[in-house]
């Protein structure tokens, strides 16, 4: 019983968060005048990868960068086949040109540098404040983008952006606290679980603990395929994986200065880049991704858990 209680109000908890980041995301957005897309790049993409950011942290302060970095770059892979695929399934994906063009090729051109870093040498202080610098950037430009461009109509809602702002913005933040709340009381519970069944620790290394942190990103961006936002299911996922290299690779590498293992170097980060490119690939089809292509995607995570198994 005690095992099961965190992994039952973690599910919870994942699950009416993440409806209530959507809604909250959604209706800050259209009362800023900016599309769901910056909300999903920004706040919903940035505050999902708050458990990344936390573990990668810790992992740096106490002298393990591999794990820092590792968690980077899996949590990337995982966010692209894994849980766009499951949202494509869902419900298909519509790309608008500007995310393809600029949010798909930062976050790609980020996967490059990153991995082009790693393998030149260790990523010091300059390379890692450096990111966090790229980052500011980019997010200047984002806004100032979407500020500039021609409003255009709003889709059909059911939300429409009623009572004062303060409103919006809290409802957003409490989905985004029951969010990482619930993710965190789920992986704690799931790993009781897997001890009192007896499973390996391997397997449960390789599927729940390294899912686990982005259960945020996955419950958002499923919800936001129910109820047809995928702008902010694209932005969330696009926006996660430029937040994870740029900014936790950014705070892992000036805390914690040293290389990244080389196993990661020479072999996971050719897969980050691997499946980067392949979003940009299926994102640029019709600007849209198909149910088929969510296949696809979700294909390519279950192959890569057969490359990694020991």
């Amino acid at each position: 019983m005690e095992t099961w209680l965190p992994f039952g109000v973690g599910l919870v908890l994942l699950c009416v968060g993440g409806d209530l980041l959507v809604r909250g995301a959604v209706r800050l957005a259209d009362r800023l005048g900016i599309s769901p897309l910056v909300i999903g790049l920004t706040l919903v993409g940035f505050g999902t990868s708050t458990p990344e950011l936390v573990t990668s942290v810790q992992a740096a302060l106490s002298g393990a960068p591999g794990i820092a970095y590792g968690n980077i770059v899996g949590s990337n892979i995982a966010n692209i086949l894994l849980i766009l695929g499951i949202s494509a399934l869902i419900c298909p994906i519509a790309v608008t040109p500007m995310a393809l063009r600029r949010d798909a090729g930062v976050m790609l051109a980020a996967a490059l540098l990153f991995a082009g870093l790693a393998l030149a040498g260790p990523l010091g202080r300059v390379a890692g404040l450096g990111f966090l610098l790229l980052l500011v950037a980019y997010l200047v430009l984002a806004v100032w983008q979407e500020r500039r461009a021609a409003p255009a109509p709003a889709a059909p809602t059911d939300l429409p952006a009623r009572g004062h702002p303060a409103r919006d913005i809290a409802l957003t933040l409490a989905g985004l606290a029951a969010t990482l709340a619930g993710g965190t009381l789920l992986v704690r519970g799931a790993i009781g679980i897997a001890a009192a069944l007896e499973l390996p620790e391997t397997l449960v290394g390789l599927t729940i603990v390294a899912v686990g942190t982005s259960l945020p990103e996955l419950v958002t961006s499923v919800v936001a395929s129910l109820r047809r936002q995928t702008d902010v299911a694209f932005g969330n996922i696009v926006g996660s994986n430029i937040y994870n290299v740029l900014a936790i690779g950014g705070a892992t590498a000036t805390l914690s200065p040293g290389a990244v293992p080389s196993r990661i170097a020479s072999f996971d980060n050719l897969l980050m880049i691997g499946a980067s490119v392949l979003l940009v690939l299926v994102s640029a089809t019709r600007l849209r991704i198909e149910r088929w292509e969510g296949g696809l995607l979700l294909a390519g995570y279950v192959g890569y858990l057969g490359l990694i198994r020991p």
